[in-house]
């Protein structure tokens, strides 16, 4: 799978079908969530160690695999200067319920650290805006993970 993945970025020019539109929606997915991540200035040990986390549960891979997809992601967002490839990549291939999803894991990497950055949750509203998940539902989402977490901002 993550040999896929490397291809995939070696061949972005070409349209995705098939197996390497799944592993493009990983990569771009798992950007998402690295940015979500650095958005306040750090990528925290908490932070990592919440997207392996759901790397693994999401897509079903071992420890090495969310390990290597993770370093792929963080060198695709350090090279990207925008989001709009990743929220593209989601919005077309994931339905409704998939999105929501997204933007959950993204709360939940956002609140990793134990508190939610300004940047963060503008990170949040832009990317619930750009893959369609309206801002009731994101906020749904954000408090089921507020839940889960045992908190109750």
């Amino acid at each position: 799978m993550i040999s896929r993945i490397r291809d995939l970025l070696a061949r972005a020019e070409r349209p995705a079908t098939g197996r390497r539109a799944a592993d493009e929606l990983r990569l771009a997915a798992a950007a998402l969530m690295v940015e979500a991540a650095r958005m306040d200035g750090e990528f925290g040990a908490e932070e990592r160690e919440t997207v392996l986390d759901l790397l693994e549960r999401r897509f079903e891979l071992t420890p090495g695999e969310a390990e290597e997809l993770l370093d792929m992601a963080v060198a695709a967002a350090m090279r990207s200067t925008q989001l709009f490839a990743f929220t593209q990549a989601v919005k077309n291939g994931y339905d409704a319920e998939e999105r929501i999803a997204m933007i959950e894991m993204l709360w939940e990497v956002a609140y990793a650290d134990g508190e939610l950055h300004d940047y963060e949750a503008n990170l949040l509203r832009r990317v619930a805006g750009l893959i369609h998940v309206p801002d009731p539902v994101s906020g749904a989402a954000r408090k089921r993970v507020l839940a889960r977490m045992g908190r109750g901002d």
